[in-house]
């Protein structure tokens, strides 16, 4: 079956992968599902991601998800901005910054998918994807 949002859907595998304690989510692949979890590896909210089959058409991601000690999520929270029924756009002077700086906005720009300091600091705005703090 299609889905009609596939960054909603990998943000909910991400969460439920979270609230049961996995070490592994794997998600089917696009170009800009590989783009935020490069984003979230730089960021530090996972430890890195595996393409598997990538040449095949069912290619899948799987991302390695970071825990501190206790098995306390780097991850806490995420929150989608942007849906397909309802765009949210910002200017460069208008980025949002995720609580306190302890968060990021992931964008997508005219340069690529990028967390919000970045677009901030290349003086573009764009779509806000969504909130990871």
């Amino acid at each position: 079956m299609a889905v009609s949002d596939p960054i909603a859907d990998m943000l909910t595998r991400i969460r439920n992968a979270i609230m049961v304690g996995h070490q592994i989510v794997s998600v089917p692949s696009s170009t800009v599902k590989l783009e935020i979890a490069r984003i979230l590896r730089e960021e530090g909210f996972i430890t890195g991601f595996d393409v598997h089959d990538e040449d095949e058409e069912r290619s899948t991601v799987d991302i390695k998800l970071h825990y501190w000690q206790k098995n306390d999520s780097a991850i806490t929270g995420l929150k989608r901005v942007s849906k397909p029924g309802l765009r949210v756009y910002v200017g460069k002077d208008d980025i949002p910054h995720v609580y306190g700086g302890s968060g990021i906005a992931v964008m997508s720009t005219n340069q690529g998918v990028m967390s919000g300091s970045q677009a901030r600091a290349s003086g573009v705005g764009g779509e806000v994807l969504f909130y990871v703090w």
